[in-house]
């Protein structure tokens, strides 16, 4: 028998070597692909309140090269939005979109996450998440609750209005026995100042306010709740929103999913994420002042709390803190961490920023 010689051996080995070679680096490049299955909490129409996760799918597919991709799925078309949070810890989907808030029923401590009664705004309110404890505890109140989740700050909005009204809200008494949507731990305020209060999804708030099923309404930011038609019902738009004055969004990953991904994966979603930040506060306070100014257009009456009802506002904030840290140790915790941050964010924000009036000094 002839014995191939080595440039024939060569011959028949090299192809065979590289098509080995390229299905091993085909298969690498698929195994470092991954798709997000993500159930979102917000229709993604929203601008500023839906758009992050849209935003976020757009940003990843074009950093990653396409290896990162996001399939969003839009409010109970694949999980309704209060099984979001559930769903990405077992593993049904491995990727979610809404804010912390939403979970507050389970863990008292979730809506610190979102926004805070009188609360900082977003500047302060990112230099607790990102330079202090806050990504640190958010993190943890997962962790302790059993959730096997990844959580990452993943969108954040300007101040919200703080409510739609069909009559004016003249005094603290004009407040009691109305049924009102209300969202956070501005609910539990409301609730000590005689307002009954339920918690209903964006699609909802209209279809109640026009049957009369609830009095009033808060939501977002005004561009949002113009969309949503709020004042084709009630006319009386009430400011400041003292119960958000910043709203923080987030992306929860299944924690198998995340610790599965490579470390430039990671990186990216992060990076992605703080990208998305950016970009919704920003939208958020280039869309809201052409809505105000054309308000009177519309019939809306754009109105500001007085100083009597702000400061029962306040009052009843400070009860329900002070009730909630009593009842459960790590909401004490977090109100403890981000209370004494604000004390010392006190003096530079009292020295640093120039008043919009220098007469108001």
């Amino acid at each position: 028998m002839r014995t191939p010689n080595k440039r024939n051996a060569l011959s028949v080995l090299t192809p065979l070597a590289l098509a080995v070679a390229t299905l091993g680096a085909a298969q690498v490049q698929a195994a470092d692909k991954l798709l997000l299955k993500t159930p979102t909490a917000f229709p993604s129409k929203l601008p500023a309140v839906g758009t992050p996760v849209v935003k976020l799918a757009d940003t990843l597919k074009m950093t990653s090269g396409g290896s990162i991709r996001m399939k969003i799925y839009e409010p109970g078309k694949l999980i309704a939005p209060s099984e979001i949070l559930d769903a990405v810890s077992a593993g049904k989907v491995n990727s979610g979109f809404a804010a912390s808030a939403n979970w507050q029923g389970k863990m008292p401590a979730a809506a610190f996450f979102t926004s805070v009664p009188f609360g900082p705004e977003a500047s302060e309110f990112l230099a607790w998440m990102y330079y202090g404890n806050g990504r640190k505890l958010h993190q943890e109140m997962y962790d302790e609750s059993g959730y096997n989740v990844k959580a990452i700050p993943c969108g954040m909005i300007p101040p919200e209005t703080s409510g739609w009204f069909a009559k004016p809200i003249d005094t603290v008494e004009d407040l009691k026995g109305l049924n009102m949507r209300f969202y956070g731990l501005g609910a539990n305020v409301m609730d000590k100042l005689g307002v009954g209060t339920v918690q209903l999804p964006p699609a909802e708030i209209f279809p109640a306010l026009e049957k009369g099923a609830i009095d009033a309404a808060e939501f977002s930011l005004p561009q949002v709740d113009q969309m949503l038609g709020f004042n084709k019902i009630v006319k009386y738009n009430y400011f400041p929103g003292w119960h958000q004055q910043t709203s923080m969004q987030e992306l929860l990953i299944n924690k198998n999913t995340w610790n599965d991904m490579s470390e430039q994966q990671q990186s990216l979603v992060e990076t992605a994420c703080k990208s998305v930040i950016a970009d919704t506060l920003a939208e958020g306070e280039a869309k809201q002042f052409e809505v105000l100014a054309t308000a009177k257009e519309r019939g809306v009456e754009i109105r500001y709390w007085s100083d009597e009802i702000l400061s029962a506002y306040q009052n009843a904030w400070d009860e329900v803190v002070t009730e909630k840290s009593a009842e459960n140790p790590f909401f004490n915790k977090v109100w403890q961490d981000l209370k004494t941050f604000r004390e010392g964010y006190d003096i530079w924000e009292k020295h640093a920023f120039l008043p919009r009036n220098v007469s108001e000094r």
